[in-house]
């Protein structure tokens, strides 16, 4: 048997992969919910940090800026691996999917909070004054006339987090989510054959190139115009 033949057979080998097809598709259909899960939960909660924190209430405020800066700098599988090994010894159970969740989901928020606040900043200060002066509120004001301009120079940014976030569901794998990544090693340590891990690999291109196709359209669309 020669190079590529033994290459084929460790890691292109259609009969191992083909019996473990199923197995991988459920851990795809898991990613696509454990990603949507992640982008909706993550993208409101940092909407609303920063709506929040525009009031200017500063103990508030400080306290904004603490989370998003901690859940920033803190390395996401170091969060999976403290929600899921950490809470139950304060009492506490949480699934790996749960963590997984809940950990990408603060991170998302935390850096898609410092988006949508830049956002709201670069809005000048004559489009708040303008719209006061005729008679509109500070919540009128920000819905109406700040918050979709924001929205619009955020969306760029906020695309290119994103994507980058739920390519992180793969650390489920560490806390036993069978996901794409855990489905595949889980078949291969079956089969004692790598080549469901090229599988998985070929599961995360169907998934995020349309993904990555969409969020460059996404920008081009967006993008402020030259």
């Amino acid at each position: 048997m020669g190079g590529f033949e033994n290459f084929a057979f460790s890691f292109l080998n259609m009969k191992v992969m083909a019996q473990y097809l199923p197995l991988v598709a459920q851990g795809f259909l898991l990613t696509v919910v454990l990603a949507l899960l992640i982008v909706v939960a993550g993208l409101a909660l940092g909407l609303f940090l920063a709506l929040t924190r525009s009031f200017g209430i500063r103990p508030l405020n400080w306290l904004i800026i603490f989370l998003v800066d901690l859940f920033r700098a803190l390395p996401p599988l170091v969060i999976i691996v403290l929600l899921f090994f950490g809470l139950p010894a304060a009492g506490l159970g949480m699934s790996g999917f749960a963590a997984t969740w809940l950990s990408l989901t603060l991170v998302l928020m935390a850096f898609s909070e410092e988006i949508f606040w830049a956002g709201l900043t670069s809005v000048q200060k004559g489009q708040w004054e303008a719209a006061r002066s005729t008679g509109l509120g500070f919540v009128q004001t920000l819905r109406h006339v700040v918050l979709p301009q924001a929205l619009r120079i955020t969306i760029p940014p906020l695309t290119n987090r994103t994507i980058a976030i739920t390519k992180g569901t793969a650390l489920g794998s560490v806390v036993g989510v069978s996901e794409i990544l855990g489905a595949s090693q889980s078949a291969m340590s079956f089969s004692a054959n790598p080549s469901p891990l090229m599988l998985g690999a070929l599961a995360y291109l169907v998934l995020f190139i349309p993904v990555v196709a969409f969020g460059r359209w996404v920008e081009s669309r967006f993008a402020p115009k030259r």
